[in-house]
C-alpha cells in the first residue's frame, strides 16, 4: 500500500503557495492578526491542507479551522460543498468555524474572541 500523506500534500503545494500569495482582502487582515502567534501564543498556518482540502487558517495546537466565506459559499453547492469538507474535517478531530469575509471587517474583535474561544487551555 503506497503511504498516505495526510497533511500538506505535495500535489497540493502550488495550489497553496497560489492562495498564499492571492489572499482574500479579508485573509490578508484576518492574517495580521494569526501570524506570529500573536492570538493567546497559538500558531497558525495558512493555506494549510488537510487531505484534499486546502484550510484558510489552521492551528495545529488546537485542532482548529478557520474558514473565511466569500459569495460562492452562500449558494446551494458551495453550501452542500463546505458541508461534506466540514464532516470530513470533523472526523479528523478538527473544529471549523467560518466566518463571512465582511464580518472580519465590521466586528474584528468579535471574530478574535469566537477563535480564541475555542481554545482547549491556557497558553503553555
Amino acid at each position: 500500500m503506497k503511504n498516505y500523506q495526510l497533511y500538506n500534500k505535495p500535489e497540493l503545494k502550488e495550489n497553496r503557495k497560489n492562495l498564499r500569495n492571492n489572499a482574500t482582502p479579508a485573509e490578508a487582515f484576518l492574517w495580521n492578526y494569526l501570524k506570529c502567534k500573536q492570538l493567546k501564543g497559538r500558531k497558525f498556518r495558512r493555506q494549510f491542507s488537510v487531505g484534499n482540502y486546502i484550510l484558510d487558517f489552521y492551528c495545529p495546537a488546537e485542532k482548529l479551522c478557520i474558514e473565511l466565506d466569500g459569495a460562492d459559499h452562500f449558494t446551494l453547492a458551495g453550501y452542500q460543498y463546505d458541508e461534506v469538507r466540514t464532516k470530513y474535517l470533523k472526523q479528523l478531530g478538527i473544529t471549523v468555524i467560518r466566518f463571512e469575509n465582511q464580518t472580519v471587517f465590521d466586528a474584528t474583535e468579535n471574530v478574535l474572541e469566537e477563535i480564541m474561544s475555542c481554545f482547549k487551555e491556557e497558553e503553555k
